[in-house]
């Protein structure tokens, strides 16, 4: 055998392809090294200049093959510069994370090993990292114990396993097989939400077969919070409902503790998509706003967004692992196993990359005082751009309470009417370069949405930031730049 494998890999064909992705690896990591490097010295979004020649990507695919090092450089001359810095301290888009270092070095290497974990037999390393990594997250959120977590493909298919999880769990429990018989004729379920239910929630309800327009809307709070005096108290055996850890403008969370209780005792599930919100429960001194949520029935959140993981790690987390096998597993003759925790059989995915080495790597590095830290530095640098914009007559529109700042402009704070210079400093900062903030809207007035949800945020990136709203909001004022919706 040994003499088998050193005549196979000393064949000149094997060898050369060897050689040729020992030296393309090496340098695509020169190359990460050098994008790294100079990511610190150019703006935050890309220029003009560099988006334009994007266009030489678009081209007819050529009939002859190319050197792997050419594709390479190509693809880091042309389509490094083009690309948004998200990793060094100034992005404060979409809750878009930064990526830890940890993390990003497990991800060269995961690659390399190239594994596929949809079944542990396939690659034992990466479903032990893996199962190492949901068991810690599991511990890290104050979830219970025996509560089986397992990664996903983002946020938004989280929500959606942890919501065809809740269906088929609720229906089962009615007496009514989804595998079996599917949705026609199945009993109703009632759906309930809050008014600041987020738009992956939705899009889960509606792939899951819950018509989003057939939900209760249950009022919310001044902060996005639902209301929990407004909540149902009528709910049954057949109610699903969806709370949220982390308003998307505000950072608020739902009244976990007033309302899952009431729910569950009455047989209903209850589903929490905590994207970035859930992350609070690793805080000692952030987690009374979340109070309660280790009471619901399944749970979403995301690796990549508060944590700094690598894209993509959701993560679902659901109660009773017989509830998310009853939803999840597929079988077949050539996918018979015996392994204790196929992932396969956890989610809607079968083929899946190694998303738990990153996030393993990531937790390893920092530990239990680490994640608390990060959390706790991103939510103390989201406080100080609230300070300092507040304190230059700029309207913070809802106080901070955890790492999101929606911002107005005006001549006076809360004026009505000003929606145009708002518009117009947001399209300034984003041009000017020094970060990069996304516009939104909150309660039908439009707003500047600040997310503070890279690790690598100091102090003087926020000073940095902030006297770059302030020079681009002066331009405004000032006619340099025209307002305009």
């Amino acid at each position: 055998m040994a003499t088998d494998l050193t005549q196979a890999l000393t064949h000149p064909v094997a060898l050369a392809r060897l050689r040729e992705r020992i030296a393309v690896t090496t340098e695509a990591a020169r190359r990460a090294g050098g994008y790294l490097a100079s990511a610190p010295h150019r703006p935050i979004a890309p220029t003009d200049g560099a988006i334009a020649r994007l266009d030489a990507f678009r081209r007819p695919l050529q009939d002859s093959p190319r050197q792997a090092h050419e594709v390479l450089r190509e693809l880091d001359e042309i389509g490094s510069p083009a690309t948004t810095v998200q990793a060094m301290g100034r992005y404060f888009g979409y809750v878009n994370g930064g990526v830890e270092p940890a993390a990003a070095a497990a991800a060269i290497l995961a690659g390399a090993w190239d594994q596929n974990v949809g079944l542990p037999s396939m690659a034992p390393a990466a479903a032990v990292l893996d199962e190492v990594a949901a068991e810690w997250i599991v511990n890290l959120l104050g979830l219970p114990a025996e509560a089986i977590a397992t990664f996903a493909a983002g946020a938004t298919m989280a929500n959606f396993t942890g919501i065809v999880t809740a269906r088929d769990a609720l229906l089962a429990r009615a007496g009514w097989d989804v595998n079996e018989n599917g949705l026609l004729g199945a009993p109703p379920i009632r759906v309930i939400v809050g008014e600041e239910v987020h738009i992956s929630a939705l899009k889960s309800l509606r792939l899951a077969g819950l018509a989003p327009g057939l939900v209760e809307r249950v009022p919310v709070d001044q902060r996005g919070a639902i209301d929990a005096d407004s909540f149902p108290t009528d709910t049954d055996a057949l109610t699903l409902v969806l709370l949220q850890a982390g308003n998307v403008t505000t950072g608020a969370s739902d009244p976990f503790a007033r309302i899952i209780p009431g729910v569950r005792e009455r047989g209903g599930w209850v589903h929490v998509d905590g994207a970035f919100g859930l992350w609070a429960a690793a805080s000692p001194a952030l987690r009374d706003q979340v109070a309660g949520v280790e009471l619901a029935d399944s749970w979403a959140t995301d690796a990549h967004k508060w944590l700094n993981a690598p894209y993509d790690s959701g993560v679902v987390t659901v109660r009773d692992g017989n509830d998310l096998y009853r939803a999840m597993a597929m079988h077949a003759p050539y996918l018979a196993t015996a392994d204790a925790r196929p992932l396969m059989h956890l989610s809607p995915h079968m083929s899946q990359r190694a998303r738990g080495v990153e996030t393993w790597a990531l937790l390893a590095a920092r530990g239990r005082t680490g994640i608390a830290e990060l959390v706790e530095h991103s939510c103390a640098m989201t406080t100080l751009f609230a300070e300092l914009l507040r304190d230059a007559g700029v309207d913070v529109v809802v106080s901070p309470s955890l790492n999101q700042v929606p911002v107005a402009f005006g001549h006076e704070p809360g004026r009505a009417g000003d929606d145009a210079l708002t518009v117009a400093v947001t399209q300034a900062v984003q041009r000017e370069g020094t970060l990069w903030a996304g516009g939104s809207v909150w309660r039908g007035r439009k707003i500047l949405r600040i997310s503070v949800s890279d690790a690598a945020t100091t102090a003087d990136d926020v000073r940095a930031s902030v006297r770059a709203i302030i020079a681009c909001w002066e331009e405004v004022r000032a006619g340099a730049i025209a307002p305009h919706l």
